[in-house]
């Protein structure tokens, strides 16, 4: 593919999605607890703030479906995926009510707990702020659990991982 250089305007979204979708991510679930019961959405927008105070931050498209619940919630948990977790997140993607394909438990705040990831972040809500088509919302991380295994990575549309070396 030939090089590509353009300014970044509505008729261009999708050569800027393209370049965007070159920056390989990990593949995130974000889980909390609504008046009608554990929500999840899939998320690839995941980031460290600060280590002191300990923050983290994801972005909730406001076109979601699921805006309302996450755009609202104080508690939630961040699952950063494992490769053969790729399925879970798929599911969770398309249906953010549907646990039944999911192991989980719930903790002592409420906030559903997915089995097998490779780490999770048990946020309270620090900030929320606006930014464009998205809502920037900043967790204060109260426990993390993390282990190690193959990460669930995404890429141009695509999913792949790497093997922990530890």
């Amino acid at each position: 593919m030939t090089e590509k250089t353009f300014t970044p305007t509505p008729d261009q979204s999708p050569a800027f999605r393209e370049a965007l979708g070159c920056f390989g991510t990990g593949v995130t679930v974000i889980t909390a607890q609504s008046d009608e019961g554990p929500r999840a959405i899939t998320v690839n927008s995941f980031a460290s703030v600060s280590l002191e105070p300990p923050l983290v931050l994801w972005c909730l498209a406001r076109e979601s479906f699921r805006f309302d619940t996450f755009s609202t919630c104080d508690l939630y948990s961040i699952h950063v995926m494992a490769q053969d977790q790729q399925d879970q997140a798929l599911r969770f993607a398309r249906d953010g009510a549907d646990f039944s394909h999911a192991d989980w438990t719930e903790d002592e705040a409420g906030r559903p707990h997915l089995a097998q990831c490779l780490a999770r972040f048990d946020c309270r809500l620090h900030a929320r702020h606006d930014a464009g088509d998205h809502l920037i919302i900043v967790g204060q991380v109260e426990q993390v659990m993390y282990r190690t295994g193959k990460g669930l990575i995404f890429k141009r549309g695509q999913f792949g991982g790497f093997v922990d070396l530890i």
